[in-house]
């Protein structure tokens, strides 16, 4: 079976969905990836190189009057999320895909995801719990699914979930919590008894995110990496990461979470660390090409507010220098505690 994908971004994640790109093509080569462009630069930018098994769509083409009548009544992330169901559909129909998995654009994929698809068997849509640790658990508003990789078949109770969500996100589809809704995502919630059609994965290695993290161990075994559930000693073979959160500042400077999870040495060396490299590889090739933005984005001077970029660049001086230093190598004051963050330019 073939798998479609598709996602969608600006220019400031053109780094994240091209790393997207090249993960998905290294672990599952005959996959096809639709690209929806939310700006013209990422357009232009992807339609200029041209990359085998990619597709670029651009919003003229994309949009129909039912998301352009609501357009200007969304946030730039509200509309975002507003627009995810109908990405799907659009794709499935426009192309005539047999399927089509929506995945964000700031996941990596370590191997074929075939596996999480055929595990849906005989459903036409393939749902991922946030699985989340215990201390982080954001059910209650948030929602028990994570909108990162929903798989819908070109059936007839596929398209009607499809259908449904996104009927139900053009009428309401904000960045706020409103009678059990919050943005594209608390719809997931009810599927598994709404629809018939609906798996739920229970794969471990999809799905695995800055809010799970702490319930695994990690070592490299031939190349892959393993995890193992620390509950229940289960083992696994990652297949996705989701850098959720992940957020670049002036100077090179890297946030790892912007929600204060505790991630540990071992995941930043097998995870992050190498996917950072990864964007700041790929942000050096865009502006070989065209330099007139940043592909990483960038979230201004300072990744904490009141501390300000100064003072953070003196925690990590003072930090090289002490015996009290956190897992990457530089202590932090106890409020800045779990904000990871370093110059991706050293690593």
């Amino acid at each position: 079976m073939k798998l479609n994908f598709c996602t969608l971004f600006n220019a400031n994640y053109l780094s994240r969905g091209l790393a997207l790109y090249e993960s998905l093509q290294a672990t599952c080569p005959d996959s096809h990836l639709y690209v929806f462009a939310f700006d013209d630069k990422t357009f232009e930018y992807l339609k200029k190189i041209s990359l085998k098994n990619l597709t670029v769509i651009s919003l003229t083409e994309f949009e129909d009057e039912k998301l352009l009548s609501i357009k200007n009544t969304r946030s730039a992330a509200e509309y975002c999320w507003t627009c995810t169901p109908s990405t799907i559909l659009y794709a499935l129909k426009k192309y005539n895909l047999d399927n089509c998995t929506y995945v964000d654009a700031d996941m990596y994929f370590y191997s074929n995801p075939k596996v999480l698809v055929e595990e849906m068997k005989d459903k036409s849509v393939l749902i991922t719990e946030h699985r989340y640790t215990s201390q982080y658990d954001q059910t209650a508003t948030s929602g028990k699914y994570c909108v990162q990789f929903i798989t819908a078949h070109n059936t007839p109770q596929g398209l009607e979930v499809m259908e449904w969500w996104r009927s139900a996100c053009i009428d309401w589809c904000y960045a706020r919590h409103e009678d059990g809704k919050f943005g594209d995502q608390k719809y997931l919630d009810d599927w598994t008894i709404r629809f018939s059609s609906v798996h739920e994965l229970e794969h471990l290695g999809g799905g695995i995110a800055p809010w799970n993290v702490q319930q695994y161990q990690f070592e490299l075994q031939k190349g892959k990496i393993v995890g193992k559930e620390i509950a229940t000693s289960k083992q696994f073979e990652a297949v996705f990461f989701h850098f959720h959160g992940l957020k670049f500042f002036e100077n090179d400077f890297v946030s790892l979470t912007d929600s204060g999870y505790e991630i540990s040495k071992n995941v930043i060396e097998l995870f992050f660390k190498p996917y950072v490299r990864t964007l700041m590889r790929i942000k050096s090739e865009v502006q070989k090409i065209d330099n007139s933005f940043n592909p990483n984005g960038s979230s201004g001077p300072s990744p904490y507010g009141e501390a300000g970029f100064k003072t953070l660049k003196k925690y990590y001086l003072e930090g090289m220098k002490s015996s009290r230093r956190n897992v990457l190598g530089f202590h932090l004051p106890k409020k800045l505690k779990h904000h990871y963050f370093f110059q991706a330019k050293k690593l």
